[in-house]
């Protein structure tokens, strides 16, 4: 097992690793709206969800793995309503990659972030 850091995106706010690789695959903690420099991105629906995508791209980037390595997907919802919009973003990071995925509305996120995201890829 191995811990993958990067300050390319933000520290972890608990006591918890950005990643961990574990035999092929690479488990990231959900990610939120926060910039590298720790400030969180208190703004819309769009602006979190793009934050956020950027946020597991440069963890998985210090992995050593791309978006297209990404085979699950999980989506934390503040707001159910959200979630059209939340695909238009996601659908623009991932390109034609699909990874599997679930969605969950959740009452409150940290941060009273709007989305959190988080993922397995797997080394190839």
């Amino acid at each position: 097992m191995e811990k993958i850091h990067t300050n390319n995106a933000p520290q972890a706010i608990g006591p918890y690793s950005q990643a961990i690789k574990v035999g092929n695959f690479i488990y990231t903690s959900g990610q939120i709206a926060l910039l590298p420099n720790g400030e969180f991105l208190d703004s819309d629906i769009k602006s979190q969800t793009k934050q956020v995508c950027e946020n597991l791209k440069a963890v998985l980037n210090e992995a050593g793995v791309e978006i297209s390595n990404v085979v699950k997907t999980t989506i934390f919802l503040a707001n159910m309503d959200d979630f059209v919009t939340v695909n238009e973003i996601y659908e623009k990071s991932f390109g034609a990659h699909k990874p599997s995925r679930s969605t969950v509305a959740v009452k409150t996120l940290p941060k009273n972030a709007l989305v959190e995201i988080d993922a397995i890829a797997i080394i190839s």
